[in-house]
């Protein structure tokens, strides 16, 4: 009997990600892929991406509503319950051999309590990373404590979980997914990626994507009235958006690169563009600007650099392609200049990823084949010698 991998996906993001784990699922003859669709997949407000889900061919045993129309604390709060109860039926519908989840978002986190009250084990991917700015950072060792098998992407990630209490022989080194992702897709033309956007490239192109620092002392709408402020100066650049995640304050942040976008011809904007026209667009600009992780595990391999704002990411490993900055207009043109820098786009040439070359779905996978699950519930904690 075929064993039964469930895998829960809640944005476009994690299904970047997590495409070509589930494609290796999907041909095992000795696994069952199970997909349950969640968060901003199923909402209209962040483009139904759900839709791009079945594009690729996979079908979405269950959708899990659990998006309310508030990024307050108390509707983020109040999703988190929905998203528990909706995954619990599920669960006990699809009845899963083994629950695959990825990061560290809020809908994962209620995914992975619900599995965890129905003795369901869990396999996490990417987890031992650090985000220090960000509650994803609290919501990901959580998710670690109570998953069974890890797939890390980096030796400081592996030795981190270790710390956190899990056991060496279930946490396994496999590197970044989304060099995958690089890997199997057949990125566009600078032609194509025009058609498809709707625009036309300049002599000068950024990618920026800002999400909510949701542990920073300044608000994220300052943080965001900071980097627009440097953004303005730039008036032969092509400034290309696409816009925050469902967050705490994440659609007042929607709302002030909607706006700036009205004011300046520019400037573009875009909901969610899917894996294939966001990694075309790192290749085609001259660098990426703001806080997502995409700047620090995918820009590197483009060997384009990435603008890292304020301390979303702090704590992340770092390729030599990632100049960090204070979230002040001075900090990111300080920064914008030194990215068009000679000196520094002669270190471009040298930089090294992190996180591997690329191998780490199929690693994955061959270990859902083989790793016996019989009584891996039961977890001992791993005390670390002093």
């Amino acid at each position: 009997m075929s064993r039964k991998i469930c895998v829960v996906t809640g944005a476009r993001a994690d299904y970047g990600l997590l495409r070509w784990v589930m494609e290796g699922i999907r041909k095992s003859p000795e696994l069952e892929l199970q997909v349950i669709a969640t968060g901003m997949h199923l909402s209209p407000e962040f483009g139904l991406t759900y839709r791009e889900i079945e594009k690729d061919g996979f079908h979405i045993d269950r959708k899990v509503e659990m998006l309310l129309s508030s990024d307050t604390p108390t509707g983020v709060t109040k999703s988190m319950g929905l998203g528990l109860i909706g995954f619990g039926d599920a669960l006990q519908q699809l009845k899963p051999d083994l629950m695959l989840v990825l990061g560290d978002r809020f809908e994962i986190f209620s995914a992975v309590v619900a599995a965890m009250v129905a003795c369901i084990p869990v396999a996490h991917l990417h987890g031992g990373e650090s985000t220090e700015g960000a509650f994803d950072e609290s919501i990901r060792h959580s998710i670690t404590k109570m998953s069974h098998l890890h797939f890390v992407a980096a030796e400081e990630y592996r030795k981190r979980v270790i710390q956190l209490g899990e056991q060496p022989e279930r946490v396994f080194l496999v590197g970044g997914l989304g060099i995958d992702t690089l890997k199997n897709l057949k990125l566009l033309h600078r032609a194509e990626l025009e058609e498809s956007l709707g625009i036309k490239l300049r002599k000068k192109n950024l990618l920026i994507t800002f999400h909510p620092a949701t542990l920073e002392n300044a608000s994220s709408a300052q943080q965001m009235t900071e980097l627009l402020a440097a953004l303005d100066l730039l008036e032969d650049t092509l400034l290309i958006f696409t816009l925050p995640n469902a967050d705490t304050d994440g659609r007042v942040l929607i709302e002030m690169v909607k706006q700036f976008v009205a004011d300046h011809t520019n400037a573009n904007a875009y909901t969610s563009m899917g894996q294939l026209l966001y990694l075309s667009c790192i290749e085609h600009v001259d660098g990426v600007v703001g806080n997502s992780s995409s700047g620090l595990t995918e820009a590197p391999s483009f060997i384009k650099g990435t603008i890292n704002i304020g301390d979303r990411q702090r704590g992340r490993l770092k390729a030599a392609s990632v100049i960090d900055c204070t979230p002040d207009r001075q900090a990111i043109e300080s920064a914008l200049q030194r990215l068009y820098s000679p000196e520094f786009q002669a270190i471009l040439k040298t930089v090294h990823n992190p996180y591997g070359e690329g191998g780490a779905s199929e690693k994955i996978v061959q270990i859902l084949q083989d790793y016996p699950l019989e009584s891996i519930l039961k977890k001992s904690f791993n005390d670390l010698e002093c």
